[in-house]
């Protein structure tokens, strides 16, 4: 059995989730719940990223503590990632004492050795406000693409930042030039760490084209040194004395969550994190996220790793999405362009949002969320084939039947259509590719409603008693089975169909081997109205949308 590890990208316990949070980091849930059904364990592990400057900036907005902002939005991001249904095996905190805990010990042993050195460097100053300036808080020009950023990382371009570095940077309080200062800091050094990081990432040619693009670029441009400490009041404690003014930068400490989380996540099932992380045990470890947050995950986290010394299975996949754009345009919290997820998960059915952002998910490129597409697939794809055929074959087997579905040795043609979908399927996943893997399953579904119409069990009712028997068993055979294919992606329809054909979701073909009794059917998806396209556009269009 092979231990898997899962870890989704943390959000920014700053603001709500929105529809593009979504859809970069359901593919994770789709991996856990894969794998688990192949048997492998799993640890599925992700949390709230609870500080950093965006939560003391929304703390002083509304006269609250940044401990008070985080852990609302931890709450709320709980309980969304509960409707949509993502099964995480251990979702926490950076605020949380045993993450805390965990990267003061990491930190620690980090210092002792050569990567960590004490250097006095320059830090953005303010002069006019008389402190010194978060990254974010100071606003320039990006030294890599001359677009206007804040000075932790380029949204136009993506490169990771520190504000000294901006050209002609200003101080986003005050709006008056910022300056440098000298400034004891805990410096990282990366450059000195470059050729270990070439080196691991020389055997990970497979990851997806952003990710590789992404990589090269840093690396091609030359590493520099970062500081892992920095003067902030928010965050955790530096593990060194003479620090005590200043909290461990975040990037050092949030990307650590992975281990702190699956640490904990081992003990309490009683495993040596050794066999999950030591570098020769028998693990896969994925990182599910978005395309802004590769670097952090493909040169940073494993900088971290090798600066320790210590032992460490570094990332072997990286599925980093692109961008969802929102009816055209980019999503934008501050704009008030953004459908939150609190809000449409709520309102619909929860396979039915996970199924469109799988499917128009922005796996290798940007894709676009469009009232209008999202009707249209559901009813066309979702409802219309796969939850057609479902209700057709068990509601004809309760309404003739007396709900009574025999077993059967299935046709030798539906049972190799169903045993190469278990196994290209699981394959496609295992690599990332959930949309080939999602779309193979519709084509297995499409060819289940022709299997369907051409034993025209409506006619065989009457003429041939035993063949429409068959037909039925047989399509409930495909049910049961397209049933077990789907869990990963639609999990709550999933759970419907197998119990009502007592069905397991172990991921290999099954059969019906003995009679199973109907007593009452839902229908696995409701219906949108086309007049949903309007009225929810409309709703976009104004502040209904506004947390």
């Amino acid at each position: 059995m092979k231990k898997i590890l899962i870890g989704g990208a943390w959000p920014y316990a700053n603001g709500s989730l929105h529809i593009g949070h979504i859809a970069a980091l359901l593919p994770g849930d789709v991996l856990a719940r894969y794998f688990r059904q192949k048997g492998h364990d799993v640890y599925y592990v992700s949390g709230s990223d609870c500080h950093g400057t965006p939560v003391t900036i929304r703390a002083a907005q509304e006269n609250s503590t940044p401990q008070e902002v985080s852990d609302r939005f931890h709450e709320e991001f709980v309980s969304v990632f509960e409707k949509l249904g993502f099964s995480y095996d251990k979702y926490g905190k950076t605020s949380g004492d045993e993450h805390k805990e965990f990267v003061r010990s990491f930190h620690e042993r980090m210092y002792k050795y050569a990567y960590i050195k004490e250097k006095i460097a320059p830090a953005a100053w303010c002069e006019h406000c008389k402190k010194a300036p978060s990254d974010r808080m100071v606003i320039g020009k990006c030294p890599y693409c001359g677009e206007e950023t804040r000075g932790d990382q380029c949204e136009a371009c993506g490169a990771v930042l520190e504000a000294e570095n901006l050209i002609d940077p200003v101080c986003a309080d005050c709006s008056n030039p910022v300056t440098t200062k000298l400034s004891k800091q805990l410096i990282l050094d990366l450059p000195r760490l470059e050729e270990k990081i070439r080196t691991y990432l020389e055997k990970h040619t497979n990851w997806r084209k952003n990710a590789l693009a992404f990589t090269k670029r840093y690396l091609d441009e030359g590493l520099r040194e970062r500081a892992v400490t920095r003067a902030l009041n928010w965050g955790i404690d530096v593990p060194k004395a003479g620090y005590e003014d200043k909290k461990i930068y975040i990037w050092t400490e949030n990307v650590l969550g992975y281990l702190s989380q699956s640490f904990a996540l081992a003990s309490a099932r009683g495993v040596d994190p050794k066999e999950l992380w030591g570098e020769d045990a028998d693990t896969v470890h994925y990182y599910v996220h978005g395309k802004d947050n590769i670097p952090f995950h493909t040169i940073i986290l494993p900088a971290l790793m090798f600066a320790s010394e210590c032992f460490w299975h570094k990332p072997d996949e990286i599925i980093s999405s692109e961008y969802l754009t929102l009816e055209g345009k980019r999503i934008s919290t501050s704009r008030n362009w953004a459908i939150w997820a609190g809000d449409i998960a709520q309102r619909y059915d929860p396979d039915s949002l996970r199924y469109f952002f799988i499917a128009n998910g922005p796996e290798k490129r940007d894709t676009d969320f469009s009232w209008r597409e999202f009707v249209e697939r559901t009813n066309g794809e979702l409802l219309g084939a796969y939850g057609n055929f479902v209700n057709r074959t068990l509601a004809f087997a309760v309404k003739y039947f007396d709900g009574k579905i025999k077993p059967c040795d299935p046709e030798r043609e539906l049972v190799n259509r169903v045993s190469a979908a278990y196994e290209k399927t699981g394959v496609l996943i295992g690599e990332g590719r959930f949309k080939e893997a999602l779309e193979g399953l519709m084509e297995l579904t499409r060819f289940a409603n022709r299997y369907y119409d051409a034993k025209t069990p409506w006619i065989t009712r009457t003429s041939d008693f035993e063949e429409c028997e068959r037909t039925i068993s047989n399509c409930a055979y495909l049910c049961l089975n397209l049933a077990c294919l789907f869990k990963p992606f639609l999990p709550f329809s999933s759970e419907k169909v197998l119990s009502w054909l007592w069905g397991n979701d172990s991921w290999e073909e099954k059969r019906i081997e003995r009679e199973i009794k109907l007593d009452k059917i839902d229908i696995l998806f409701r219906r949108l109205d086309k007049a949903t396209i309007d009225i929810e556009t409309k709703r976009l269009e104004t502040t209904a949308y506004r947390i």
